[in-house]
């Protein structure tokens, strides 16, 4: 795939989106010590570090890795595997998960069983784009940029075959083997 990816959302929509979820966390977490933001790599990294200069309370960072692909041009089977896992004990702590996208849901429900079992004192999801047509698990957002539709999207984190994750906007491609 060689063409430039069509504009779903743009690069000032989600500048706008992410300072309204900064806010909004924000105030929601105002009487906690601090928030701990988990983020699901690779594709939350540019929205993780967008949202966590857009907070003014007291946070941490912490990286998960999950694997749902076989590879990036297929599918979610729905079977998860923890690749990487975090480096800090979450027991008492409270809780945001960071993702990128929620697709079938899969991903993000085996992550919050995974965290929730760890005892934190609270565990909440935010995700920047959620595709409601492909959910087949129902899980829980308390946090929500975009709903999208059912495109192979990319750019702000999200990638096809780890092209085009760095894109300030989000964009759609058209190849067969996305849909």
């Amino acid at each position: 795939m060689t063409t430039q990816p069509k504009t779903l959302i743009s690069e000032q929509a989600i500048a706008e989106k992410v300072a309204g979820l900064g806010a909004q966390i924000s105030r929601d977490y105002a009487g906690v010590d601090s928030l701990m933001l988990v983020g699901v790599l690779k594709g939350s990294f540019i929205f993780l570090a967008d949202l966590s200069r857009r907070l003014t309370i007291p946070h941490t960072v912490d990286f998960i890795a999950l694997s749902s692909y076989g590879n990036a041009t297929t599918r979610a089977t729905g079977e998860v595997r923890l690749m990487m896992d975090l480096r800090t004990t979450i027991a008492g702590k409270h809780v945001l998960i960071v993702e990128d996208i929620v697709d079938t849901g899969h991903t993000l429900d085996y992550l919050m069983r995974l965290l929730g079992a760890r005892e934190p004192a609270s565990l909440k999801a935010c995700a920047l784009v959620r595709k409601p047509d492909r959910r087949e698990v129902d899980v829980e957002l308390s946090y929500i940029g975009f709903d999208i539709p059912n495109k192979w999207v990319v750019g702000y984190g999200l990638d096809f075959a780890d092209k085009f994750r760095t894109l300030p906007y989000i964009g759609y491609v058209d190849d067969a083997r996305a849909s």
